[in-house]
């Protein structure tokens, strides 16, 4: 959808700190490794497939009162598994949410619902670690 109705680099504004601007991420997180010829894309599309594996693995042991934990992984292997299928059809990660703070300088990359799927639920696992009390 966002190729579809999005020119690459061109912003279109939806709230004074929210663009949908189209950008290709040939990458991992903010582009790291993008400019390296194309090893990069097997790179992360097997990376991605073991962590897929692990996490369903890990979702397969938890318990029935772990329903917290299985949302966070839920939401990491959607997300991995989004990415992972942008880089396998099309050799690169469709970006295009595009968040800044004119008033503060600040410009966040460009990222995808992929991206906000991984980042929530690693969050959301992170939190549960430090703070859910163990179920006996």
């Amino acid at each position: 959808m966002a190729e579809a109705s999005l020119e690459t680099g061109i912003p279109h504004a939806i709230t004074n700190h929210l663009n949908m601007t189209l950008a290709y991420n040939y990458g991992a997180s903010f582009s790291f490794l993008a400019d390296q010829g194309g090893w990069q894309r097997w790179f992360f599309s097997i990376l991605a497939i073991i962590v897929c594996i692990f996490i369903m693995l890990w979702m397969r042991k938890l318990k029935e009162s772990e329903t917290w934990t299985a949302i966070g992984l839920a939401m990491v292997l959607g997300g991995a598994l989004g990415n992972l299928i942008d880089r396998a059809l099309y050799g690169k990660v469709i970006d295009f949410i595009d968040m800044y703070w004119t008033e503060m300088g600040y410009h966040f990359a460009t990222f995808n619902v992929a991206d906000i799927a991984i980042s929530t639920g690693a969050a959301l696992l992170v939190f549960i670690s430090l703070f859910a009390k163990e179920v006996k």
